[in-house]
C-alpha cells in the first residue's frame, strides 16, 4: 500500500546530505589510496581477482578481457574502460616504481601511444604483486561483501612491502587530490625497518635511508628542502630535470646534446615536438635539428635517446637552460600525500605513512600467526590421538566394525577410549590401505616439529620484539629479491635558471621605431637604406609621425616606461619585423599595455651591467634615480619601475644616463632649474625619489634635459601658443636641487605662456590644433638671454611636439659604440627619448 505521507525537508539540507554522501563515496571508494596497502579499490579488486583465478607470474599469460570481465562482474561494476585503464597503468614500467602486472602485447609507450584493446593483450600478476597478496588466505585481512553480497572481497591487501611509497599514487576526488611519487623499494624497506626498531626516530634520520623520490624514468631531482617539507607535512615542491650529456663526434662540425632520461610522466613525443618547434622558429641560436633515436623494440624503449644537433661553437649550457625554462625538459612536481587512514582522509608525512604501514604489518603477521597457531595446535592434537590410536589399533578396528554407521563409530570410539571429536574424525579418516604404514616414529617427529613451531608462534604473539623481528626478516627477503639501484639522482636545492635570451636568438642589426600613435616595428638596415635612408620615408599611418628611432640589435632589450610607474621589457627580436615602408604593429599587440597607460620613456639596452641609471621625473617635481641593473628581467608582464607619491601625480619623462653632468628642468609656467646630477641619490625601483624643483601653485614639470657642465649649446623652448625661444644652457645658473629656479621666458601679464617642452634639437614638428604636422624652423630664432621673449612660429597653437636630435658626427665619441644611420633620431616633447642621448655629446650610444 502506497503511503501518502509528505515529509517536509529543506532543499539545501537535502542537497548537502546527498552531495556529502557522494563526496564521501568518491574519496573513500574511488580516488584516494589506502595508507596501508597504497591501493585504490579498483586496483585492489583487480589484483585479488587475478590471484583468485590463479593468474600469477609462474603461469602463462591470460587474456586481459577475461580478467576485466571477471572483475566487473564480481567486484567492480563501474565499466570495463576504467578497469582496463587501471590494469594498463599497473603494467607500465614508466609509471610504476615496480610493476604489479606483467603485460604481454601493446600496453602503450613513453610517447603516450594508447594501449591495444583488451581483447588483444594478455596479462598476469608480477612476482612482486604476489607479495601484496601473500598469506591472504590465512585470515590476515578483513573481508567485506561485494556490491551485490554474492561474494567476499578484501578491505585491504596484506601488502608485504610498503607499496604506497614504492609505487606512489595520483588521483582527484571531490575537494581533495593526491600526488605521491614513486620511491626506491630498498630505501623504503630500510626506513620501515629503522622506524620499527626505533619508533622515536627523527625525520632527518629517516632521510638517511629515503633520499627522496626515485622515478622509473630516472632523471635528476632538485629541491632537498622541498622533499624534507613533503616528508614532514605531506606537501612540498621539487623539480625534475632530464639527464643529458654532450657528445662531440670526431671530424664532425656539430655537437650533440643527448637526452638519456626524462622527467617523470613527460611524454617523449611531446617533448621532441616542443624542442623541434623552437628550433624551426629559430628561437634557439645554435640548434640545428632534433630527432628521436630511441629504439622501437620493447627492450630498447627503456633506453631513451633524444639528440639535439648544435653548432660546434654553440654554448650547450645556455641552450639547455633555455630548454629547461621553455619545455618539459624540466618540470615541477608537487607532493600532496593525501591518503585514507582509519576511515578518513589525512595528509601524512613520511614517518606517519611508515607508521601506518608498520601497524598494518603488525596486524597482518599477528593474524597470520594466530591462524597458523590454531591450525598447528589442532594438528598436534590430531597427531597425539593418532599416536595413542596406534597402540590400540585392533581394538579400535573391532569397535568400528561393531558400529552401525560412521556417526555411531565416532561416538563409540570417543566413549570407549576417551578420544576427542577431532581425534575420532582423524582416526575414522585413516584408509585401510594405510594402516600398515602408520609409522609411529614419523608421527613422533611431526609432533616434535609441531611443538617447536607452536612455541615460536606463541613467542611471536606474546612478544612485540619478536613480532618486529619476523616483519624485518621478511622485508629484508623482499628487498634482496626485488630491490634495484636508485634510478633518480638527488641534488641540492632548486637551481635558479638564468637564461641569456640574447644568446638564444639570431643576433642581427636592426632599426626600431615607435610612432606618436604607438606603432612599433623592427626593420633591417637594408630595407631602411633601400627606401632612402631617412625618417621621412618611414611608413606611418596618415597623420602619424616617428617619435623614437634607434639603431640597435635583435639581441638587445627594449624597455617601455609608462606614466603610472610601470615598465615592460622585451627582446628587440620580439618586436614585429616589418619593412621600412610598413606602418608596424600597435604597441598593445607587442606588450600588455592597459587602456589608460601611455609610454613616456623608451630605451634599448645592450648590457644591464653598465654603470648607468634610470631617471624618472614626475609632473609634481620629483626625480628618482635607480641603477639600470635593477630593471633586468625575463618577465614580459608589467613590473614596478617607480612609485608616485600622490594620486594626482604622473611621470612625464623617463630616461637613462650616467651620473656626470647636470639636469635642466622646465615647468609649464616657464620656470627652469639646472643642478648637478650627483645631487640625486640612487634608490630602489619601488621608491619615489627626491624633489627636483620647488613648484609654484598650480605649476608642473613638463621637461627635463641631461646636459654637460659649461654646456655652450642652445636649447629650444616651445609654448602651447606656438612661441619658440632659444637660450644657451650655460646662461642658466647652476644651483642646488629643489630650488625655485629662474624664469626661462618673460611672463605675460595677460594670457601667460604655457610651456610644452624644452629640447636641444634644431628640427621640430608641431601638431597643430588642425591635426596637421608643421615643421618649426627654430634656426630662424635668435639666441637670447634666459628671461627674454621668443618668436611666434606656429599660428593657432600646438597640441604636441616631436623633436629630431642632431646626429653625432663621425668624429664624435658616440661613433665608438656604433655609427647611426643617415637621418635623425626623433624625440618627444616630454623628453622621453632615452636610447641613449644622441643629442648629448660625449655619451656612448647604447
Amino acid at each position: 500500500m502506497l503511503s501518502n505521507q509528505i515529509i517536509e525537508q529543506s532543499f539545501a539540507e537535502l542537497m548537502g546530505k546527498r552531495f556529502s554522501d557522494y563526496a564521501n563515496l568518491v574519496i573513500l571508494s574511488r580516488a584516494i589510496p589506502d595508507a596501508r596497502d597504497g591501493l585504490k579499490p579498483v586496483q585492489r579488486r583487480i589484483l585479488y581477482a587475478m590471484y583468485q583465478e590463479g593468474n600469477t607470474h609462474e603461469k602463462p599469460y591470460r587474456k586481459s578481457a577475461k580478467t576485466v570481465g571477471y572483475v566487473m562482474g564480481t567486484y567492480h561494476p563501474h565499466g570495463d574502460t576504467a578497469i582496463y585503464e587501471t590494469m594498463v597503468r599497473m603494467a607500465q614500467w614508466w609509471k610504476m616504481g615496480q610493476v604489479l602486472i606483467q603485460g604481454h602485447g601493446n600496453f602503450g609507450s613513453l610517447d603516450a601511444d594508447p594501449p591495444a584493446a583488451m581483447r588483444y593483450t594478455e596479462s598476469r600478476l608480477s612476482a612482486l604483486a604476489s607479495e601484496m597478496l601473500r598469506d591472504i588466505e590465512k585470515d590476515t585481512v578483513t573481508f567485506i561483501p561485494n556490491y551485490d553480497n554474492s561474494a567476499q572481497q578484501p578491505a585491504v591487501l596484506p601488502s608485504r612491502f610498503p607499496n604506497l611509497l614504492v609505487n606512489g599514487a595520483s588521483g582527484i576526488a571531490v575537494g581533495f587530490a593526491t600526488d605521491i611519487p614513486t620511491h626506491n623499494l630498498g630505501e623504503v624497506i630500510d626506513a620501515a625497518i629503522a622506524q620499527m626498531k626505533d619508533p622515536q626516530i627523527s625525520l632527518d634520520e629517516l632521510m638517511q635511508y629515503v633520499k627522496g623520490p626515485d622515478f622509473p624514468t630516472g632523471g635528476i631531482v632538485q629541491g632537498v628542502s622541498g622533499i624534507r617539507k613533503a616528508f614532514d607535512t605531506g606537501r612540498g615542491q621539487l623539480i625534475i630535470r632530464a639527464r643529458t650529456h654532450v657528445e662531440e663526434p670526431k671530424g664532425s662540425k656539430v655537437k650533440k646534446i643527448v637526452i638519456s632520461e626524462l622527467p617523470y610522466e613527460v611524454v617523449k613525443s611531446k617533448l621532441v615536438g616542443q624542442i623541434d618547434e623552437l628550433v624551426m622558429e629559430r628561437k634557439i641560436e645554435g640548434a640545428i635539428a632534433v630527432r628521436d633515436e630511441t629504439g622501437r623494440k620493447e627492450a630498447d624503449m627503456k633506453q631513451v635517446r633524444i639528440v639535439i644537433d648544435i653548432r660546434k661553437e654553440a654554448d650547450e649550457q645556455a641552450i639547455l637552460n633555455y630548454l629547461y625554462k621553455n619545455t618539459d625538459l624540466q618540470i615541477y612536481y608537487n607532493y600532496n600525500m593525501n591518503v585514507i587512514h582509519e576511515g578518513t582522509i589525512r595528509q601524512m608525512g613520511l614517518k606517519q605513512l611508515l607508521g601506518a604501514y608498520i601497524e598494518h604489518q603488525k596486524e597482518v603477521v599477528t593474524r597470520r600467526s594466530q591462524f597458523d597457531l590454531d591450525k598447528k595446535v589442532n594438528r598436534e592434537h590430531v597427531v597425539e590421538g593418532l599416536i595413542r590410536a596406534k597402540s590400540i589399533l585392533r581394538q579400535i578396528v573391532d569397535t568400528i566394525m561393531d558400529s552401525e554407521d560412521r556417526a555411531d563409530a565416532k561416538r563409540n570410539i570417543m566413549e570407549a577410549y576417551g578420544f576427542t571429536e577431532l581425534q575420532a574424525d582423524a582416526i575414522l579418516n585413516i584408509q585401510l590401505a594405510s594402516l600398515t604404514r602408520l609409522d609411529i616414529v614419523k608421527l613422533e617427529k611431526e609432533r616434535a616439529a609441531l611443538e617447536k613451531e607452536i612455541a615460536e608462534l606463541r613467542e611471536i604473539l606474546g612478544s612485540e620484539k619478536r613480532l618486529i623481528q619476523v616483519i624485518t626478516q621478511e622485508l629484508r627477503e623482499i628487498k634482496k629479491k626485488y630491490a634495484g639501484e636508485r634510478r633518480t639522482e638527488i641534488q641540492g636545492e632548486i637551481e635558479e635558471i638564468k637564461v641569456d635570451l640574447a644568446m638564444q636568438i639570431n643576433a642581427e642589426d636592426c632599426i626600431v621605431t615607435l610612432t606618436n600613435e604607438g606603432y612599433a616595428k623592427r626593420t633591417s638596415p637594408r630595407s631602411f637604406k633601400s627606401m632612402g635612408g631617412t625618417i621621412e620615408t618611414c611608413g606611418v599611418k596618415e597623420g602619424d609621425r616617428v617619435r623614437h628611432f634607434v639603431e640597435t640589435n635583435t639581441s638587445h632589450t627594449a624597455l617601455f616606461f609608462t606614466q603610472d610607474g610601470k615598465y615592460f621589457a622585451t627582446l628587440v627580436n620580439s618586436l614585429p619585423d616589418d619593412k621600412w615602408k610598413d606602418i608596424g604593429s600597435a604597441l598593445v599587440n607587442v606588450i600588455p599595455l592597459e587602456k589608460q597607460q601611455r609610454i613616456v620613456g623608451f630605451a634599448v639596452v645592450e648590457d644591464f651591467k653598465r654603470p648607468l641609471f634610470v631617471y624618472h621625473v614626475s609632473s609634481r617635481g620629483m626625480i628618482k634615480k635607480t641603477p639600470l641593473a635593477e630593471y633586468e628581467t625575463n618577465r614580459s608582464s608589467a613590473l614596478v619601475a617607480a612609485k608616485l607619491k600622490s594620486a594626482d601625480d604622473e611621470f612625464v619623462s623617463v630616461f637613462v644616463a650616467d651620473e656626470a653632468g647636470d639636469f635642466l628642468v622646465a615647468t609649464r609656467d616657464g620656470m627652469g632649474i639646472r643642478f648637478p646630477r650627483v645631487e640625486v641619490g640612487a634608490t630602489g625601483r619601488a621608491s619615489s625619489g627626491v624633489k627636483a624643483i620647488a613648484l609654484g601653485a598650480g605649476d608642473q614639470v613638463v621637461s627635463l634635459l641631461p646636459v654637460e657642465p659649461d654646456d655652450q649649446r642652445a636649447f629650444s623652448l616651445v609654448t602651447r601658443e606656438g612661441i619658440v625661444k632659444r637660450t644657451r644652457i650655460a646662461d642658466i645658473p647652476l644651483q642646488g636641487r629643489a630650488g625655485k629656479g629662474v624664469q626661462l621666458i618673460r611672463k605675460r601679464k595677460t594670457h601667460p605662456h604655457q610651456l610644452l617642452a624644452i629640447n636641444i634639437s634644431n628640427t621640430m614638428y608641431a601638431l597643430t590644433e588642425q591635426n596637421e604636422w608643421q615643421l618649426i624652423p627654430s634656426e630662424q630664432v635668435i639666441i637670447n638671454e634666459q628671461g627674454g621673449i621668443g618668436r611666434s612660429l606656429v599660428e593657432g597653437g600646438i597640441k604636441d611636439l616631436v623633436f629630431e636630435a642632431v646626429l653625432p658626427t663621425e668624429e664624435s665619441p658616440a661613433d665608438a659604440a656604433g655609427k647611426s644611420p643617415a637621418g635623425a633620431s626623433p624625440q618627444h616633447a616630454s623628453g622621453d627619448q632615452i636610447s641613449l642621448f644622441p643629442d648629448d655629446p660625449g655619451k656612448e650610444k647604447d
